[in-house]
């Protein structure tokens, strides 16, 4: 089953940490913006997303590390 996450990048940095972060994981993860289809492993693909929206991102498996980083983004 899909997890889904709404999170906010505000800065370079936070788009950094998250791609790196992702990049340390073993299944795809996608970031959705309007009908927008990134790989959250492409720094210049999630750099290309509009920052000042809300994200959704997408994946199967399951990285503790990279969930605790995607809760310190999210959307309230």
């Amino acid at each position: 089953m899909d997890k889904k996450y709404q999170i906010r990048l505000k800065a370079t940095t936070d788009v950094k940490d998250f791609v790196s972060a992702a990049e340390k994981c073993d299944f795809d993860i996608d970031v959705f913006y309007n009908r927008v289809v990134i790989d959250a492993k492409s720094i210049l693909g999630v750099l290309s997303l509009d920052l000042t929206k809300v994200l959704t991102v997408q994946f199967g498996g399951q990285d503790s590390q990279f969930e605790s980083l995607l809760k310190k983004y999210a959307v309230a």
